[in-house]
C-alpha cells in the first residue's frame, strides 16, 4: 500500500491531557492477515524527547509483540503462540504505565509483559497515535474498539463514528482526529461481497465454521475459499463424486470432519449413489454412503445435521407436484432414510422454501415460512406462510408459536436458519416470484413473531428453481455469511460470496451514527462501534488542519439536514426516503437507479421513448429479450416510487417521463428551478445546502450518464462562482470557502476557487490552512495534468477577477 494512503488516529489532537502515578491503554484489537507487520502505536510525552511503540510481527509461527523505546532499545518481546489467536476476532490489549513504580507492562489476550527501570517521569502527557506517525510508516492490518485512556480520570471513546475524521469521547466531545479511516459500523450495515465462482456443471456449497472454509464442489472439482484470509484454492478429486448432482444438497459433519453430497430422489438408473462422502482434510476419495431414495424429488427442503446423535434430518419441499410435510431422517446405521412419525400437537402444513434451524438448549427444531397449502397439492394453488412452529424433539411436540400478518411484498426464506439463543433468529427473505430481487436479512423474535429488517439487501437472481441462497454465523469470527447460488439452466451456476459483521443494525441505526456530536451522544448507550486502522488514508493532518475539518463536518450536518420526507437526492450519495422519512434506497439497484434517472433526465424536454431508452441500457440484447427487461424493470420502478407521494412513472404517447407534484421533493429539480430563475442570489443558503452533499451522481460512473453530468455542472458553475465572488466582497467568507469545496465537486482544478478560498481563510486569519489547501490543489494538479502547477502560493494570495488558470 502506498504510504500516502496508510492511516493515523491522533487520540487527543484536540487536547492536553496529563496523568499522574500511572495511566492505562486499553482496547480490543483485531489483526487482519493484509499485512502482518508494522507499527500498531507511538506513545510520545509532550514534555520529554522519549518516545514508546509496539511493532507487530505475524509473518513466522508466533505473533510477536515489541515494545521498544524508539531509537534507543527493545524492553520487552511478547509472543504468543499463532494458533491462539488464530480464531479469536477481538482480544484485549492494554498498555500500562506505571509512573509511581517506573515500570511498563502490555497485556495481550490475557498474557502480561514487561519491564522496570523505565525511568518514567512523576507526570506524563501522552500524544497517543495509533498508525502512521510521523517517519514510522510501516503499518500492519489491524482495527480497534472499545478505547479507554487514563487512570481515576479516564476518557472513553466509543469509536462509533460512521463517517468523517472526527473522533468523539463518550461525552460526545471531539478529542481525536483520523484521517480517511475505515469505520467498522459501516460493515454491520452493509454487506461485503467476498468472492464469486462458477461451475459448468451441477455444484453444491457449504460453509464450515471449524476451518472458516466454504466449499464449492462438483462431481469433479472443488473450489476452496478461506473467509478468513481471503484465500481461494482448488481441488480435483481422484476419483469423480458418485453421486449424479441434480440439485447440489450437501451437509458437513464437523465431528468427522466430511462433508455429504446426497440426492434425495433421481429419475434415471435404480440402484444409483444418492449419498457419497468425502474427508475435508485432503479432499481425495469419494466413498459412497447409501443408494436408498425417496418417493420424489424435494426441492427446497429444510435441513439440519446434529453432530451429537449423528442424524441428518430433512423437512417439507416440492416435488411431483406436491408439496411435503414429512420429517425424514438419514439413519447412518441402516444407510437409508427413515420417516420420522409420534409427533403431537399442532400441524404443520406442506410447503418449501421453508427456513429450518435447531437450538440445542431446547433440543427443539424451528420451522419459519414459506409457501404450500394445507392439501399439500399443487393445483389447489399456494400461499404464502408467515408462521413458527416449534418442534421439540424430547417430547415430539409441535407447538405453533405464532403467524404474523404480513402487509409487504411476499417473500419466502432461505433454508438456513441463524438461531443463536431462545430470544430470536436470523434468516434471509426475498421475493422469489421476481427474476431479479434481494435478499433482506430479517431478526424475528421467537415469542411473538416481531420483526426487523437489517442490513441492505444482496442481489440475486432467481429465474430458475434450483436457485438457493443460505446464511451461516461464524462465532469466533463475529460475522454472518451469505453464499448465493445462481442457476440459468439448472445446470450452470454462479455461486457469490458475501459477509456482515455481527451484530447487525438497521438502515435507521446507520442513519443515527452520522449525526452530529451533540446527536450522537445519547445514542451511546445504544450500540459500540469500531474504528479499523488500515492502510487506507492520505496523510496525517496537522493540528492546525482541525478548523478545517469542523467547517466540513457543519457543511454535512447541514447537507443532512435537508432531507426530507418524499425525496429523492442526487447530488453525493443516491438517496432515497418514503413518505415516512424512511430511507428506501436499497429498493433501487444499479439497474433501477439507471432507469430512475435517464426517464428524469429527459422528462425536462417531454420524456425518453421505449426504444432510446432501450438503446442506451441494452443495447446488445434482441428485441424480445430486450422488452422483457424493459417491462420487469419498468414495473419494479414503479413499485419503489409507489412507495413515495407526489411522484409518478407517467407513459404517454410512446415516451416514459417523471411527474412531480409540490408533495415531492427533488434536489436536482430544485436545483435546476433556481438556476432558471436566475435565483441563486435570493437561495444562496439553500443552494450551499442542497449542494453540499457532494458531486452530482456521485455513485454512478456509467459513461451514459457524462453528458447530463457536464450539462447540469455547466448550468451551475458559472453562478456559483459569482456568488463565491460576491460572497467575498461582502466579507461572508465562510459562504465563500462553502462555495468554493461545491466547485471543487465539479471541478477539482478550478484554481479560481482555490484562489478565493485561500483568501478567504487569511481573511479569516487561517493561513497554516490556506497553505494546506494549496498543496493538496498542487499534488492534484501534478497527478492530473502531468506538470507542476505554475502559480504560486503568493500569486493566489492576491485576488484577480480575471484570474486564469
Amino acid at each position: 500500500m502506498p504510504i500516502d494512503k496508510r492511516t493515523s488516529y491522533n487520540v487527543f489532537s484536540n487536547k492536553s491531557v496529563e496523568f499522574s502515578q500511572y495511566f492505562n491503554i486499553e482496547c480490543n484489537l483485531s489483526l487482519y492477515p493484509d499485512t502482518p507487520i508494522g507499527y500498531i502505536i507511538r506513545i510520545k510525552n509532550e514534555k520529554s524527547n522519549t518516545i514508546y511503540n509496539l511493532f507487530y510481527d505475524g509473518q513466522g509461527q508466533t505473533h510477536t509483540f515489541s515494545f521498544n523505546e524508539e531509537g534507543k532499545s527493545n524492553l520487552f518481546t511478547a509472543e504468543i503462540d499463532m494458533d491462539e489467536l488464530l480464531n479469536v476476532h477481538w482480544f484485549k490489549m492494554r498498555i500500562s504505565f506505571d509512573l509511581k513504580n517506573d515500570s511498563i507492562k502490555l497485556t495481550i489476550h490475557d498474557h502480561t509483559f514487561g519491564a522496570g527501570n523505565a525511568n518514567l517521569p512523576d507526570k506524563y502527557s501522552p500524544v497517543i497515535i495509533f498508525g502512521k506517525s510521523d517517519h514510522i510508516i510501516d503499518v500492519p492490518s489491524f482495527g480497534i474498539k472499545d478505547l479507554s485512556v487514563g487512570n481515576q480520570e479516564k476518557y472513553s471513546f466509543p469509536l462509533k463514528e460512521s463517517e468523517g475524521d472526527i473522533v468523539h469521547d463518550s461525552n460526545g466531545k471531539a478529542l481525536g482526529e483520523v484521517s480517511n479511516p475505515r469505520w467498522l459500523i459501516n460493515d454491520s450495515y452493509h454487506w461485503t461481497f467476498l468472492a464469486s465462482f462458477k461451475s459448468k456443471t451441477v455444484a453444491g456449497a457449504n460453509y464450515n465454521p471449524e476451518k472458516k472454509e466454504i466449499y464449492y464442489f462438483n462431481q469433479d472439482s472443488v473450489y476452496i475459499y478461506n473467509v478468513r484470509s481471503g484465500k481461494t484454492g482448488m481441488r480435483a478429486f481422484s476419483n469423480k463424486c458418485p453421486v449424479q448432482l441434480a440439485l447440489g444438497t450437501n451437509f458437513i459433519n464437523t465431528k468427522n470432519h466430511r462433508l455429504y453430497a446426497y440426492e434425495v430422489y433421481n429419475d434415471r438408473v435404480p440402484e444409483e449413489v444418492t449419498m457419497a462422502s468425502i474427508d475435508l482434510t485432503d479432499f481425495d476419495n469419494w466413498e459412497t454412503e447409501s443408494t436408498d431414495e425417496l418417493l420424489s424429488q424435494l426441492h427446497h427442503h429444510g435441513s439440519y445435521f446434529d453432530p451429537s446423535t449423528s442424524r441428518y434430518t430433512i423437512f417439507g419441499g416440492f416435488g411431483n407436484m406436491h408439496y411435503n410435510q414429512n420429517f425424514y431422517s438419514f439413519d447412518f446405521n441402516s444407510k437409508e432414510w427413515q420417516i420420522l412419525g409420534d409427533f403431537k400437537g399442532d400441524v404443520i402444513f406442506p410447503r418449501y422454501f421453508s427456513s429450518l434451524g435447531y437450538l440445542e438448549k431446547t433440543n427443539s427444531i424451528y420451522i419459519f415460512g414459506g409457501m404450500g397449502n394445507e392439501s399439500g397439492e399443487q393445483v389447489v394453488g399456494r400461499k404464502y406462510f408467515y408462521d413458527l412452529h416449534e418442534i421439540n424433539l424430547t417430547t415430539k411436540q409441535i407447538i405453533k408459536r405464532w403467524e404474523i400478518p404480513w402487509n409487504e411484498d411476499n417473500v419466502v426464506p432461505v433454508r438456513g436458519m441463524v438461531i443463536l439463543n431462545d430470544s430470536c433468529f436470523y434468516t434471509l427473505c426475498y421475493p422469489e416470484h421476481f427474476s431479479d430481487s434481494y435478499l433482506r436479512l430479517y431478526q424475528f423474535s421467537l415469542k411473538d413473531g416481531s420483526y426487523k429488517i437489517l442490513g441492505n439487501s444482496i442481489p440475486i437472481h432467481s429465474d430458475r428453481i434450483t436457485t438457493n441462497a443460505n446464511l451461516y454465523y461464524d462465532k469466533q469470527l463475529n460475522s454472518l455469511y451469505a453464499i448465493v447460488q445462481e442457476f440459468d439452466d439448472d445446470i450452470v451456476s454462479d455461486l457469490k460470496v458475501y459477509s456482515l459483521a455481527f451484530p447487525p443494525i438497521t438502515a435507521e441505526d446507520l442513519v443515527s451514527y452520522q449525526r452530529s456530536a451533540e446527536e450522537s451522544a445519547i445514542l451511546i448507550i445504544i450500540i459500540s462501534c469500531v474504528v479499523i486502522i488500515t492502510v487506507t488514508v492520505l496523510f496525517f493532518m496537522r493540528k492546525s488542519s482541525r478548523k478545517v475539518h469542523n467547517m466540513k463536518h457543519r457543511l454535512n450536518k447541514n447537507a443532512l439536514e435537508t432531507a426530507r420526507p418524499n425525496s429523492v437526492y442526487l447530488f453525493g450519495d443516491f438517496t432515497v426516503l418514503d413518505r415516512s422519512g424512511k430511507d428506501i434506497t436499497y429498493m433501487f439497484s444499479v439497474r433501477l437507479k439507471q432507469v430512475f434517472c435517464l426517464i428524469l433526465q429527459y422528462s425536462m424536454e417531454g420524456g425518453i421513448t421505449s426504444q432510446r431508452l432501450s438503446n442506451l441500457l441494452w443495447p446488445d440484447k434482441p428485441e424480445d429479450k430486450v422488452k422483457n427487461s424493459r417491462g420487469v424493470t419498468i414495473n419494479h420502478l414503479r413499485k419503489a416510487l409507489s412507495e413515495l407521494d407526489g411522484i409518478e412513472l407517467v407513459y404517454n404517447k410512446g415516451c416514459f417521463r417523471i411527474e412531480q407534484s409540490e408533495e415531492f421533493y427533488c434536489d436536482y429539480t430544485r436545483c435546476m428551478q433556481i438556476i432558471s430563475a436566475n435565483d441563486t442570489e435570493g437561495s444562496k443558503q439553500e443552494l450551499v445546502k442542497l449542494l453540499a452533499r457532494g458531486k452530482f451522481l456521485k455513485s454512478s460512473d456509467q459513461s451514459l450518464f457524462d453528458s447530463f453530468k457536464t450539462s447540469v455542472e455547466h448550468k451551475l458553475e458559472p453562478g456559483l462562482l459569482l456568488e463565491m465572488e460576491k460572497s467575498f466582497e461582502t466579507e461572508a467568507y465562510q459562504t465563500t470557502i462553502n462555495f468554493a469545496e461545491i466547485i471543487f465537486n465539479m471541478d477539482p482544478l478550478n484554481d479560481q476557487a482555490l484562489a478565493y478560498q485561500i483568501k478567504a481563510l487569511q481573511r479569516l486569519k487561517m493561513d497554516e490552512e490556506a497553505r494546506i489547501k494549496y498543496q493538496a490543489f498542487v499534488v492534484e494538479y501534478k497527478k492530473t495534468m502531468g506538470n507542476d502547477y505554475p502559480h504560486s502560493f503568493k500569486d493566489l494570495s492576491r485576488i484577480n477577477r480575471n484570474f486564469i488558470g
